[in-house]
Order: structure tokens, then C-alpha cells, then sequence
């Protein structure tokens, strides 16, 4: 939905965080077929190394060059009629400013792999926007970026790979300082900083860019601290001010693993959803969320806060424990829950997985009773809670049928019919887009008996055994028994479906989607992790 304000954009994007799983936003080769048919013959290009927007323009002709002349450099291949590549930029400019005004060695530099074929073809790309770091002209092994898409996220990446990764804290008030400096520091205390546990340590402060890492291993320090063996420290001004991570002898140090412990324990037991913390919430990957929908202008309500912090560290790592303010930046995720501010406080748990939403008894709020629900989800006793919009009154009179979660079931699997529905979601610039088309073939088969055209809003309406996860998603459910759902994966256009829809839910030769605007590789838009700039525009 272009051209929406910022905040509401945005605000969208994060209630859809809830509403699907995390999918990223990446546009793949294969679904748009770039026109190569008379194009002109290339120009002739040098070594030379040009610029745009202080951004290095890379061609097979100066590649070699640009590697040779700048050790650290960080490449992206793009496709000129990427969405996200466009989107992408302006920030990916910026961040090249920004390296080049603190005097950093990094450069930053693009390629058009669709009019580079050979670079391509040689780094693999096969979606776009990539990302790719060379270190010391490294042209074998280069090291695929991790971070956020955006400016500052782009900014720390680079800057940790400019410098040692973690500082070396050589005595107790240097590591004191350090320590006090931040909300959150990492240090890592290890007796051998060339050992093999000190290596990982320094790959995972290479990657956690926005937590600051230090790194000790002096005896006084050991002593200072209370350690005896290698161990990482989580250093916080929240929850217990401290967590250990002891390197375990046999195994070592799992950088995966102590990965995912300091993002989880980065985060705090209870969060609130807020402007400043929602990136965090979603970033953690933690499979569940519990929420807590209350009215914090509102005492009585307040005090829930304190059986729900209760019930939350039995599931620290499984489940986040999230304060929603339906009065505050919260109100506008309500509608995407079925809920209004009227209904808090309420206490919904997200699978985040399979995008199952869970209610708990409106009446029970202690610690317990919290506690005794979560597992039973997680134990696969709880049905899901399914929203369904209303059905309009003619909603079987127009050309197209307009279903809702109460209607779908008796309409979908009707053994009579064969019936072909749109799941959209009312923003998604892809289901705008083919609307017209839509409607079109309503009316085309508005008077056949055996078959129906319908729609339905996915993100108001949520069905038993069918997970969207992408808009427009199409499915036929053909006549007779046995359930049978078919997904339509091709063109769309009305002739396209017509042909679908005579051969009873096929296509001879299904040719490949050509579409120019197209997001990803289904051609559909997905709800977006959080923290990624092209997440934000692209709704």
C-alpha cells in the first residue's frame, strides 16, 4: 500500500510480525525474465572505477581492480527493476558516506548482475539484493553479509570487520569502564585468547554488531570477576545484571548456540512493545510469543504486569513475554488480533511458526494459571483461536463470493462445486494490481454452475488447516470428496486462469511468471522480519 504515512506503514508491519512467520524480503532470479531479446551490444568498458552516490560502480572489466585497491569491500548485486534493491539504495548510499567521512577503509560498491552475467554466475547470485564482503581481495571466499538492510545496520556490520571485534580489557578499571558503559556488553574471559574458544567468541561479536564485546584474560581480572574457568559474561542494567555462559571443556565454545543464548538473554524477561523496542522483539527468533493486552492508563490493570513477569522465566528462550499497550503504540496492532481496546486486559499467545493465535480465559491472570496455559499450547492440547470477519449480506450475490473464516468451509469443500479463491490481504500492492482481473473472471463465471469464483481477506479471517503466507495466494478445491486443495502458481491474467479452470485445475505447460514488479519469487508480497528497511517501504 504505497504512500501510506511512515507510521502507519510501519505500524502495519510489525502487527503482520503476528500475523505470519518471519520471511524475508528477497526477489529471486528465476521469477522475472529480464528482456534480453535486441538488447544493444554492451559498451566497451575500462578498469576504471566510477562512482554514484560515493557508491563504487563494478563491472567484470574492474572488478579485479576494485578488490586490489580496497582491502575491505562490501558488494551488492542488484537487479535495476528490484523493488527491494531500489529501496535499498539510498541507505545503502548513506552508509557509504558515512564510512567515508570517519576515514574507515571500507568501500561499498554495486553490481547489475543481470547485465553482469559472468560475476554473477561466478559469486552465485540467484536473489536480489545480495550482499557480498572481500577481505584483502579475497575473491574465492567472500563472506556473505548478515546484518540489518539498512544504514546504520549496514554501518556497524562493516565497521566490526574494520576493527578487532572485541576490545581487550587489560585490568580490572579498564574492564570496569567497559563494562558501565553500555546497557548490555559482552565480555568473554578466556585464559588462552589464541585457543580455539576464543576464536568462536570473536565470530559471534563479528556478527552481533549492536552489543558491545570485550574480551579478557588477565588472572586479576578471572579473580575480579569471579571465574575460575572461560566463561562469557552478559553484562545488563535490567532483569539480574548478569548471566553466565561457561565454555564447556569437552565441547567448547558453540558460536550457533551462544549466538541465540545472548539474543535471548539480550532482551528483557518482560518487554513492552514500543517504537524502540519492537526491531528487538522480532529479531530474537524466539518461537512464541505471550502477549498481554492491557490499558496502562488504568491501575487495576497495571498490576497484572506482575503474574505475568512471574510465569515468564519458566519459558525464557521459548516464549516472549510482550506488554501490548492498547492505549499506546499498541493500538494500532489490535484490529490484526480481532481485538479492540475494550477487550483488555486479554492475554493471547502466537505461535510464530504457523501464525496460530491462542486465548487465554479472560479471567485468569495469575502467575499459575499463565503458566499451566503455555504448556498446554506447547504440549498441543489448546486449539488455535481462529478470527473470522462477518459475512456481508449479499456476499453470494456478487460475481466473485466474499468468504470469511465462518463461510469458507461449507463453500471451499462443497463437493459440487469447484471452487477457486484469493487470499489477500487489503494492502498488498500485488492483489491490487490484479483486481481488475479478478472481478473480471467472476463475471465470466458468474452463471457457470459447478464453479465459483471468491475471495478472502486473510489477514481478518484465519481458517483450521490452511496457513497464507503470502498475498495473493491462490488455491482451486475441485469437486468431490477427499479435501483437495490446489495451489495456482502461474501467470495472472484472466485468460491464464480461464485455461486453469476448463482443464479442471491445471495447465498443460504452465509457462514461467514474466513480471517486472514482482517481490519475491512467488510473485507475493510476505509479511517481513523486522529491522529491514525494505520491510518498511514496501507495504
Amino acid at each position: 500500500m504505497r504512500g501510506c504515512g511512515a507510521q502507519l506503514v510501519w505500524l502495519l508491519v510489525l502487527s503482520l510480525a503476528w500475523l505470519g512467520p518471519a520471511l524475508g524480503g528477497e526477489e529471486e532470479d528465476g521469477e522475472v525474465v529480464a528482456e534480453e531479446e535486441e538488447e544493444e551490444e554492451d559498451e566497451v568498458l575500462s578498469d576504471e572505477l566510477g562512482e554514484e552516490d560515493g557508491v563504487l560502480v563494478l563491472h567484470e572489466h574492474n572488478f579485479a581492480r576494485a578488490l586490489s585497491e580496497h582491502r575491505l569491500l562490501l558488494v551488492e548485486f542488484y537487479a535495476p527493476w528490484c523493488g527491494h534493491c531500489q529501496r535499498l539504495a539510498p541507505a545503502f548510499a548513506q552508509a557509504a558516506a558515512v564510512l567515508r567521512n570517519e576515514s574507515s577503509p571500507v568501500r561499498l560498491g554495486k553490481v547489475d548482475a543481470t547485465a553482469q552475467a559472468a560475476l554473477a554466475n561466478e559469486f552465485g547470485i540467484t536473489s536480489y539484493p545480495t550482499l557480498k564482503f572481500f577481505r584483502n581481495g579475497n575473491r574465492t571466499h567472500p563472506l556473505a553479509y548478515t546484518g540489518r538492510m539498512d544504514a546504520e545496520g549496514i554501518v556497524r556490520w562493516m565497521q566490526r570487520r574494520a576493527s578487532p571485534s572485541a576490545t581487550l580489557l587489560q585490568d580490572a578499571d579498564t574492564a570496569a569502564a567497559f563494562i558501565s558503559s553500555q546497557d548490555l556488553v559482552v565480555v568473554g574471559f578466556f585464559k588462552d585468547l589464541g585457543g580455539e574458544a576464543a576464536q568462536a567468541f570473536y565470530e559471534v561479536a563479528g556478527e552481533v554488531v549492536d552489543v558491545p564485546f570485550g574480551v579478557a584474560e588477565a588472572a586479576e581480572l578471572f579473580q575480579a570477576y569471579g571465574l575460575s574457568t572461560d566463561t562469557v559474561c552478559l553484562f545488563k542494567k535490567f532483569d539480574e545484571g548478569r548471566t553466565d555462559f561457561p565454555v564447556d571443556p569437552a565441547q567448547g565454545l558453540d558460536a550457533a548456540k551462544l549466538t541465540r543464548l545472548l539474543r535471548v538473554h539480550s532482551l528483557e524477561l518482560v518487554m513492552e512493545f514500543t517504537n524502540e523496542t519492537s526491531d528487538q522483539i522480532f529479531s530474537a527468533k524466539i518461537p512464541h510469543h505471550m502477549l498481554l493486552f492491557l490499558n496502562k492508563s488504568s491501575s487495576a490493570q497495571l498490576v497484572l504486569r506482575d503474574g505475568f513477569r512471574a510465569a515468564a522465566g519458566t519459558f525464557r528462550g521459548e516464549v516472549l513475554f510482550v506488554v501490548v499497550d492498547v492505549t499506546g503504540f499498541g493500538a494500532d496492532v489490535l484490529p490484526f488480533f480481532g481485538l479492540t481496546p475494550a477487550d483488555a486486559p486479554t492475554l493471547r499467545l502466537v505461535k510464530m511458526e504457523d501464525n496460530r493465535k491462542y486465548r487465554m480465559d479472560q479471567d485468569a491472570f495469575s502467575d499459575m494459571a499463565i503458566r499451566t496455559f503455555i504448556q498446554a499450547v506447547l504440549d498441543g492440547k489448546v486449539k488455535p483461536h481462529l478470527m473470522s470477519a462477518e459475512p456481508p449480506e449479499d456476499w453470494d450475490m456478487r460475481p466473485v463470493k466474499v468468504l470469511v473464516g465462518k463461510t469458507f468451509e461449507q463453500v471451499a469443500f462443497d463437493e459440487t462445486k469447484n471452487v477457486f479463491v484469493k487470499f489477500y490481504a487489503p494492502w498488498c500492492s500485488h492483489c491490487q494490481a490484479m483486481a481488475a482481473a479478478w472481478e473480471e473472471l467472476g463475471e465470466r463465471y458468474k452463471d457457470h454452475k459447478d464453479i465459483i469464483i471468491a475471495e478472502l481477506d486473510a489477514t481478518a479471517n484465519e481458517l483450521e488447516n490452511i496457513t497464507i503466507k503470502g498475498f495473493p495466494t491462490l488455491h482451486y478445491f475441485p469437486a468431490g470428496p477427499g479435501r483437495k486443495m490446489v495451489e495456482y502458481k502461474s501467470t495472472r491474467d484472466v485468460e491464464t486462469f480461464s485455461k486453469f479452470l476448463e482443464n479442471g485445475g491445471t495447465l498443460p505447460e504452465e509457462p514461467p511468471a514474466v513480471s517486472e514488479t514482482s517481490e519475491n519469487s512467488t510473485g507475493r508480497e510476505e509479511p517481513s522480519p523486522l529491522g529491514t528497511a525494505e520491510a518498511r517501504d514496501e507495504l
